[in-house]
């Protein structure tokens, strides 16, 4: 993280296809690192970051789903536009923490 950069919020979750991971939100970026984990010791290791996207790119932010309730982002990238989906514990309240830091930036 840069010296001006501040975590928001972070949790322990799996996206769609991407598999099992970190979510980092922070004032400036989402961030998802992929975690490989040992049952024997429950020790869990960071692994490479796989997504890593300025708040600028973001273009879209929403939760979706009936049982399996996710947090849903859209970015821009090189490619075009990508969403991911991310199997967060409180997906009401995660929205809300993206909209108000993606307002924050903006602004």
């Amino acid at each position: 993280m840069e010296a001006s950069e501040k975590k928001i919020r972070q949790e322990d979750c799996n996206e769609d296809t991407l598999g099992a991971g970190i979510l980092t939100l922070t004032n400036k970026r989402i961030a998802f690192d992929k975690t490989r984990g040992r049952i024997m010791d429950f020790a869990k290791k960071f692994g490479e970051t796989v997504l890593n996207v300025p708040l600028g790119n973001v273009t879209q932010v929403w939760k979706e789903g009936r049982l399996m309730k996710k947090v849903c982002i859209k970015v821009k990238t090189d490619e075009g536009e990508k969403s991911y989906k991310f199997g967060v514990f409180s997906t009401g309240s995660w929205l809300e923490t993206m909209q108000e830091t993606l307002e924050k930036f903006k602004n």
